[in-house]
């Protein structure tokens, strides 16, 4: 189950009382998850590697997405310790959900309205001279399936392993390997 837009400690309180079995995560595509545990892995190990760099992050989905963008979030956790910006907040980061501003940032007309995510990351250092950037831009909804197939597979697997009753994560699903 995605949570994007629900209250996923609702959804959480909820499963685990009701002893189903789930995988539960606010992204089911498996790349950007991997991604994003890769980030958080870099910020536990190398915090503040980019000390002072200033971190600028710009997010682009469709007009009917309200919020901010719950992936550019967690990676802005992981960048604010790679950067040791304490300061950055998610009201820093710049939302576009106009459709020429899309347009503009790279997204393709047929996709404006009908599902984008597109992010872009910059960490630039105190001085100016280097800048380092970080993309991921999803195109449609194909991805997410890809990522919910491949946890309805792992989630039949471990209840037929009698592993059931229990909630899982994608980043449980990318450990087993339980990727096509």
């Amino acid at each position: 189950m995605g949570t994007t837009g629900g209250d996923r400690d609702q959804l959480m309180k909820d499963m685990e009382a009701s002893k189903a079995s789930a995988v539960i995560a606010p992204n089911m595509g498996k790349q950007i998850v991997a991604l994003q545990a890769g980030l958080e892995d870099l910020a536990v190990k190398f915090p503040s590697a980019f000390g002072d760099y200033k971190l600028h992050v710009r997010e682009s989905h469709q007009k009917t997405k309200a919020d901010t963008s719950g992936t550019a979030k967690a990676v802005v956790d992981s960048l604010k310790e790679l950067a040791g910006d304490g300061a950055y907040t998610y009201d820093d980061i710049e939302m576009i959900r106009d459709e020429e501003e899309s347009k503009e940032f790279g997204v393709k007309e047929e996709y404006v309205n009908g599902g984008h995510a597109f992010h872009t990351y910059t960490l630039t250092s105190p001085d100016g001279t280097v800048e380092f950037q970080l993309k991921h831009n999803v195109s449609g909804r194909t991805v997410y399936a890809e990522g919910t197939a491949d946890a309805v597979k792992f989630l039949a697997k471990k209840i037929d392993q009698g592993e059931g009753n229990k909630i899982y994560s994608m980043i449980n699903v990318l450990e087993e390997g339980a990727m096509e």
